[in-house]
């Protein structure tokens, strides 16, 4: 007979009910105590004992019982405060919140070196996609170079639906949120907030420096549009929100925002809620993992695995999971700014319909260095004015810019659609 490891779990929502579900399936862990806001609501889980549900997670926090702390509640507040004091009463934390890993995973890392925990976190970056683990162990022997990812899949989703339907942003968006895929506040999705804390974990354990969330770039998709989406695929591209990290030497660059991507690339291949991560490594290669990104089902099973590695190690050490254990110094890593990022740019502009104009175009680009890898006019729209598109060959960011501020003060442009990098 395995002894039974206890375990309390602050918060009972989706993810958390999806917890309890697998996890009743493991003779060798027991729920003890389940912390929820309204012991009253109704959950959907099966002969579910009302007498383990408690609306006082100090309970949980000051059971010396309990071995491991779950943590499925989400956003920073009260959730840090639960997790510190549970740390340093001699708990295991398992968490699948990612703000609160990417914003102080410092503190909370250091805090529980010095009580002899782990906290784990699977769970909090792509949901049911085995990452963290296979970056810290699998892929050890590696110096991983770059990261790259579709790691919000509701953005995935509206992307992806944008091209089928050809329909604008604000349209999908509210499909999106009327299928529970999207939040009724959208902005931690749209505007790559998720994305950028996700992206900060895995910068942070694979090249082993801490992030400071301050500082990465985020660009969301509320500003593409359906012909965008056209453009690039007329060009054999995909436009997907890219969260993605290179080691450059002596700093990071670390960023997330829209990008084309070659459709030859495995990223354009993830369509809908899914996520994926692209890894490279000096002797892997490209690796990619996809599945999943989120769901009651998906998500309990990273925690569910975290849960089950830290109990198949409390018995047997008093050191369990070393591997897992913080390695980070006190600095954090040096992020490249985005305007001195290179990258290949498509630059969509509306002008008026007159002879001269794309070669003007060109000269001002090749005044900033400039080279232009394609320049088509995509015909006459309805104003009678012009739609051409740029493809650039890559370029630094800021040279862009001073050659997008110049083509936009022209008195022949009416206006820069679009400014999207290239992969």
């Amino acid at each position: 007979m395995h002894k039974k490891i206890a375990i309390g779990l602050l918060g009972l929502g989706t993810v958390g009910s999806g917890v309890v579900k697998v996890l009743s399936k493991f003779d060798n862990i027991e729920i003890k105590k389940i912390a929820v806001k309204n012991l009253t609501k109704t959950r959907n889980i099966k002969n579910l004992n009302p007498e383990i549900l408690t609306d006082n997670p100090d309970i949980i926090i000051n059971d010396p019982e309990i071995k491991i702390v779950v943590e499925v509640m989400g956003g920073i507040n009260p959730a840090l405060g639960l997790i510190t004091k549970s740390i340093e009463n001699g708990k295991h934390i398992i968490t699948a919140n990612k703000e609160l890993i990417a914003k102080h995973g410092k503190v909370l890392f250091e805090l529980a070196k010095k009580h002899n925990v782990v906290i784990l976190y699977e769970a909090a970056v792509a949901g049911g996609i085995p990452i963290v683990m296979p970056i810290v162990q699998s892929l050890a022997g590696n110096k991983i170079s770059k990261i790259a990812g579709i790691l919000n899949g509701t953005t995935n989703y509206i992307l992806t639906k944008m091209e089928e339907e050809g329909s604008e942003f604000e349209h999908v968006l509210k499909e999106a949120q009327d299928l529970g895929y999207a939040e009724a506040d959208p902005t931690g999705d749209v505007q790559g907030y998720d994305a950028a804390y996700k992206i900060a974990i895995l910068s942070s354990i694979a090249f082993n420096k801490r992030i400071n969330i301050n500082e990465i770039y985020k660009e969301g998709i509320s500003n593409i549009s359906p012909e965008d989406i056209k453009h690039a695929n007329e060009f054999g591209y995909k436009i997907k929100l890219i969260a993605m990290a290179q080691d450059c030497g002596e700093t990071l660059d670390v960023r997330v925002h829209p990008m084309l991507v070659p459709k030859k690339h495995p990223l354009a291949s993830i369509n809908d809620v899914l996520n994926a991560v692209v890894v490279e490594g000096d002797a892997v290669g490209r690796v990619m993992f996809s599945g999943p990104g989120a769901g009651e089902f998906p998500t309990a099973s990273s925690v569910a695995g975290d849960v089950l590695s830290i109990a198949g190690e409390i018995e047997k050490t008093g050191f369990p999971l070393p591997i897992m254990r913080c390695k980070h110094d006190d600095t954090n890593a040096k992020i490249l700014d985005i305007n001195e990022t290179k990258n290949k740019y498509y630059i969509n502009v509306q002008t008026e319909n007159l002879p001269g104009v794309i070669g003007d175009l060109g000269t001002i680009c090749g005044k900033h260095g400039i080279n232009l890898y394609s320049i088509i006019q995509q015909g006459i729209v309805k104003n009678k004015t012009a739609r051409i598109v740029l493809l650039t060959e890559a370029a630094c960011e800021k040279d862009i810019q001073a050659a997008v501020k110049e083509i936009s003060e022209r008195p022949t442009v009416k206006a820069i659609k679009n400014l999207i990098r290239v992969m």
